[in-house]
């Protein structure tokens, strides 16, 4: 077993295809009971890293353990406490909701009695019970919910999901939300996306991959300060001028106005000098707010890349 709670442990994990790098040099710790995020764009190496820690790819470099297990030397031992849900769903379409549970559970080997139970509970949990008929008739979010019951059957340790709500709408990811949070504390879970608000609302703490490498990690409050210096100020006036985005933008601010608002974000704000300027022009200011930086300006600043949150 791990010592200090650690439940993953990754040193130095690497995957190279030909001369590609998938992953380079991973160095993770997940403690028990957590909720951990990579956080990336498409092709960041997060898909890669879940496939090794479940055993289906062998590093070309480095390790890592499982609860003490090595990924190497152990893949039997760790496929009996992992449960998986991988991005693209693994459901049988031509089988029923509960169908496909017992399914699961004939493939772990449980008892007829123990199968019975847990997929009568995990229909409660995820709210299918009332949703027996054939998976092709369910919403991509019914299924998403499915897949995710799916990899429960075994009752694992370690719950891996790998882009659990691609291409849901935003009402059925906020659902599947509901149900991943239900698990915290009780499972271990390594999370992959690539929605920020996804990442923010869900995880403990946060790594964000890029180009197959860790750049930054912490938790999302950790991030944030981390990277102050990205700023935004609103300012509340009535009747601005359409000249002042023009001279704010020629002092080099970034800049957006409405007739009563001005948007300023900058990695350096000179608050009085804004104010005196708008002062000179007689504008009435209402209301100052200095707003802290979002997941999303952080992942900007680190990456220089902007995340989609589409299907691709």
């Amino acid at each position: 077993m791990e010592k200090n709670n650690i439940a993953i442990k990754t040193k130095d994990l690497s995957k190279r295809f030909g001369k590609r790098h998938a992953v380079d040099a991973l160095n993770i710790e997940i403690k028990q009971g957590e909720i951990f995020s990579l956080l990336g764009t498409n092709g960041a190496g997060k898909t890669t890293t879940i496939k090794m820690l479940c055993c289906l790819l062998i590093p070309t470099s480095g390790t890592a353990t499982i609860k003490g297990y090595d990924i190497k030397d152990d893949p039997l031992k760790i496929k009996r406490i992992i449960g998986v849900s991988p991005q693209d769903t693994a459901i049988a379409s031509h089988l029923t909701t509960t169908e496909n549970l017992h399914l699961m559970g004939g493939v772990f080997g449980l008892h007829k009695a123990v199968v019975n139970e847990r997929a009568r509970n995990l229909m409660e949990l995820m709210e299918l019970e009332d949703r027996k008929d054939h998976v092709r008739n369910l919403s991509g979010g019914m299924q998403r919910r499915l897949s995710i019951a799916m990899a429960l059957m075994s009752d694992p340790q370690i719950l891996f999901l790998d882009e659990p709500t691609l291409g849901l709408d935003p009402h059925a990811r906020k659902s599947v939300w509901n149900y991943i949070n239900k698990l915290k504390r009780e499972k271990t879970i390594l999370l992959t996306t690539h929605y920020l608000e996804e990442a923010d609302s869900l995880a403990d703490y946060i790594a964000i991959m890029d180009n197959s490498k860790i750049i930054s990690s912490g938790t999302s409050n950790e991030l944030k300060q981390r990277h102050k210096n990205i700023q935004t100020l609103k300012i509340a006036a009535d009747n601005i001028p359409s000249d002042v985005s023009a001279d704010l933008k020629d002092k080099g601010i970034t800049v957006i106005t409405t007739v009563n608002s001005i948007e300023i974000k900058s990695d350096e704000i000179d608050i009085y000098s804004i104010i005196n300027y708008l002062q000179t022009k007689n504008i009435k200011i209402k209301g100052i707010q200095m707003q802290e930086p979002t997941l999303e300006e952080v992942f900007l600043q680190l990456t220089g890349k902007e995340v989609k949150n589409e299907s691709l």
